[in-house]
């Protein structure tokens, strides 16, 4: 792999990736923000227009399936080039949209033709980086995720003033379009790094039943999916709830919201050194616990100004757990890192939507309700993930290092599964 692409290129190569991640992610969720103003242009309520966030979310998570295994058949460059561009493409024509449900539509093609970039990023780094080396690049990746997230929300709430909420889509499809013409150049690096993976459907099916049959890949990627249900559900109606509780505009709900994302912009290589120096096994308990911690200080009267505070701590919580189990992930797949992958992101979208999806049909009651509902969830999870994943700890800490294949023919420079 070494021989194939110089440490200068894999981190320029890197740095790109996460570029695409951050405006993938940035489009995600600039929605979520001008929801109020949404329904005030379409006529309709913000709990119907609020759908147009699942309708992204969930396709783009179901669509990831297909496009692992496409790129392990067919290269990751073929497909991730592919889907970029249909990012840019869907993105500017949903400003074409006359209606909610028109928009909707969009947003669902989009979630569906842009889902093989960032998963495939994400395996493109377990070929680029060795298993011990993994939480840096990872961390630079769910950086630019919470990141887009971040700059996603408040700018924005704060642009459609100015440019109306079509020329918001039609400037993030340029951007993307900008970063695909960037990239191209990289293809035959990328071709070289990761080869396509032959094999039956028989093969294939097996491969799922080995992610999700061993102990290590059912906790990772049940984790995976209901702390994502957690961190969607609370970030894509928190906008609603600022608007609701202090009557705030878009700009105001963009300027509360500019704490999430920062930790994860700023920290999440650093956090990956870490995970990668002292183990997951720290890490993850703590990321749910602040997750639990920000939903809890939602359900009591705060000052306005400590909202970006808040969103900052459940921001950070995000990026203490996530990637990391990304990371995990990273280790499973062997030869499929795109399926392996593949799942792992088809869980987190998923989890996304669906979470979006819950938190929105518990405001029934009220926003206090729903933020407690979640939070019990969130601190469940905590508690239970210092028994689970205790066995995520540097190799060195585990097991003394020996040469040849260790426990299922995996390198024994690698950790093994540990139950």
């Amino acid at each position: 792999m070494q021989g194939v692409i110089n440490d200068r290129e894999r981190e320029r190569l890197l740095k790109l990736m996460a570029g695409a991640t951050f405006i993938i992610f940035f489009q995600a969720y600039m929605v979520a923000p001008i929801i109020p103003a949404l329904s005030i242009v379409f006529g309709t309520s913000a709990e119907t227009v609020g759908l147009i966030v699942p309708a992204y979310l969930i396709p783009y998570g179901v669509a990831t399936l297909a496009y692992g295994l496409l790129a392990d058949r067919l290269g990751i460059q073929r497909v991730m080039f592919i889907s970029l561009a249909a990012f840019v493409v869907l993105t500017v024509l949903s400003a074409t949209a006359q209606s909610i449900e028109q928009l909707a539509l969009w947003r669902i093609a989009t979630g569906i033709g842009a889902s093989g970039v960032v998963p495939l990023a994400l395996a493109l780094v377990g070929r680029l980086y060795p298993y011990e080396q993994r939480g840096r690049p990872l961390g630079w990746l769910f950086g630019a995720m919470a990141g887009g997230m971040a700059f996603g929300s408040p700018l924005g709430a704060m642009l459609v003033p100015f440019i109306d909420w079509q020329g918001l889509f039609v400037v993030v499809g340029a951007a993307g379009g900008v970063l695909l013409l960037v990239l191209l150049p990289y293809r035959s690096v990328i071709a070289a790094t990761v080869q396509p993976v032959s094999g039956t459907l028989r093969d294939l099916l097996r491969a799922y039943k080995d992610l999700l049959g061993a102990p290590r890949g059912q906790r990772t990627y049940g984790f995976v999916l209901v702390n994502s249900m957690f961190h969607s559900g609370v970030f894509t109606w928190l906008g609603v709830y600022l608007e609701r509780q202090f009557g705030l505009g878009p700009v105001g709900i963009g300027l509360a919201l500019l704490g999430y994302g920062i930790p994860g912009l700023l920290l999440g290589p650093l956090i990956g050194r870490v995970a990668d120096r002292w183990g997951r096994a720290r890490l993850i308990p703590i990321g749910l616990l602040l997750s639990a911690a920000a939903a809890a200080l939602l359900m009591f009267d705060f000052p306005v100004v400590f909202a970006p505070v808040i969103a900052m701590i459940l921001s950070l919580g995000y990026d203490m757990t996530q990637p990391l189990f990304a990371g995990i992930v990273s280790s499973l797949g062997g030869k499929r890192a795109g399926q392996a992958m593949g799942l792992n992101v088809f869980t987190l979208f998923v989890g996304f939507g669906l979470g979006s999806l819950i938190f929105g049909s518990l405001l029934r009651f009220d926003f206090e309700t729903a933020f407690a509902v979640f939070g019990v969830i969130e601190l469940s999870l905590a508690l239970v993930s210092f028994a689970l994943f205790r066995s995520e700890m540097p190799l060195r800490e585990t097991q003394p290092p020996s040469s040849g294949l260790g426990a299922a023919g995996a390198p024994a420079n690698q950790r093994t599964d540990r139950l």
